[in-house]
């Protein structure tokens, strides 16, 4: 069996480890059952858990059996932020939220296990063994095995602490019902290594010591880094918030156009983690990225592979299709409705309801230029097109014939500034 924890290592998939050779002996000695959970505190899971799926397909592929929890109970409660309570969402909602996230990880875990014959992933959610602990069972059964000091040490929590918001007693006892997942999955499936971020770390070692304590076994923990943009702004997020995995909250065009987009150090940086391509060919990809940074081949790598991995290969054929027509190299006719919609938000554009204006008003309107003058004289010198043919005359309105699916017009200056224009209906 392949060593999984040198690749890892290799793509820079692990920040802490329990003791490491004692892992390495575990994972080659016969299949593992491991388990990674996500919490519902959202409709969605985003780019950030792409790194947790990364480990999770790695170790599968190796042989071992994945667990996947969605966190039914302790979504309900939340981990501890740095800064400030959680907002408590309802039970329905939650529940909802869990179904939603399921499905979501599903392709994920599911298609390779089908397509190669590797271990099929198993499905939990922890409100069914949580939900029947009574307050009691809770304190005697698993709280006597939790030391307030070690708790305390957390640096969310004492971060939290030390704030003006406090931290309430729900938040605290997270690590509590986190760590009694990893006992009851233990017991239950023979689970014997948990994966999470690095900020997790406290959790997955507290349910290792909690393991230890009640069944005398001896279980193993890994965790992954902390994603950084090098800018200092936080991974996952573009002008129009956070990038969603689910396609009715981020697009599979703005989904490909967010790693399309990368800066080229972060592009670099974020290949390994994200990419399944073998070591050689992230070597060359790396090395031409930095021969010819224009080429933007790193991020092109990156969104390819990712779009398929998260929408699959027809959205991305449309992500692609649309990135090439709006800048005049394909045929605007030919895209999808809901493809050019979504290109054209994401590009940015503007409504317009009752009387048409003028190619330079709708120039201005966009933001494409700054004044009527400008959009005149962008006219005049050949920089401006609509739906890629260029423009002629400034005061010209679109007729009819121009509007594409769904009611839409593309505007662009020059080779790269593109806006679209919405016809009310």
């Amino acid at each position: 069996m392949n060593d999984v924890i040198d690749d890892l290592h290799r793509r820079g998939l692990i920040a802490q480890s329990t003791d490491e050779a004692a892992l390495r002996a575990h994972l080659a000695e016969a299949p593992v059952t491991y388990y990674c959970g996500f919490d519902p505190t959202a409709q969605s899971l985003h780019v950030g858990h792409l790194v947790q799926f990364m480990v999770l397909r790695a170790l599968q592929r190796a042989g071992h059996q994945p667990v996947v929890l969605v966190g039914g109970a302790t979504g309900l409660i939340g981990d501890p932020r740095p800064t400030a309570e959680r907002q408590l969402n309802d039970r329905d909602t939650v529940a909802s939220w869990v179904q939603r996230i399921r499905d979501q990880v599903a392709p994920f875990l599911d298609l390779p296990a089908e397509r190669d014959g590797l271990p099929g992933p198993i499905y939990v959610n922890n409100l069914e063994w949580t939900a029947p602990i009574s307050a009691i069972d809770f304190l005697r059964d698993l709280g006597k095995h939790f030391r307030v000091g070690k708790m305390l040490a957390k640096e969310a929590v004492s971060a939290r602490l030390n704030s003006e918001a406090g931290i309430s007693y729900t938040e605290f006892s997270y690590q509590i019902l986190q760590s009694n997942d990893f006992r009851e999955l233990h017991r239950r499936h023979g689970v014997t290594l948990q994966t999470g971020g690095s900020d997790q770390w406290g959790n997955l070692t507290a349910g290792i010591d909690l393991v230890r304590r009640t069944e005398g076994a001896a279980v193993h923990a890994l965790s992954t880094p902390l994603v950084t943009k090098s800018d200092g702004t936080k991974f996952g997020k573009s002008e129009g918030g956070t990038v969603w995995l689910d396609p009715a909250l981020t697009t599979p065009y703005a989904f490909f156009q967010f790693w399309l987009n990368a800066d080229d150090a972060d592009a670099r940086t974020w290949l390994p983690l994200f990419s399944e391509r073998s070591a050689e060919d992230l070597e060359a990809l790396i090395a031409e990225s930095i021969e010819r940074p224009a080429a933007r081949t790193a991020q092109r790598a990156l969104a390819e592979e990712l779009t398929i991995l998260v929408h699959g290969p027809e959205q991305l054929r449309q992500a692609e299709a649309a990135g090439r027509a709006l800048f005049g190299r394909d045929d605007l006719a030919a895209l999808g409705e809901e493809t050019l919609a979504a290109a054209l938000r994401e590009a940015g554009s503007v409504t317009v309801d009752g009387e048409v204006p003028s190619i330079a008003q709708l120039l201005q309107l966009t933001g494409l230029v700054s004044s009527l003058s400008e959009a005149r004289r962008t006219v005049k010198e050949g920089g401006a097109y609509l739906n890629n043919a260029r423009v002629t005359d400034a005061d010209a309105v679109p007729g009819e014939d121009a509007w594409l699916a769904g009611g839409w017009l593309v505007l662009r200056r020059g080779k790269r500034a593109v806006a679209g224009v919405h016809r009310a209906p």
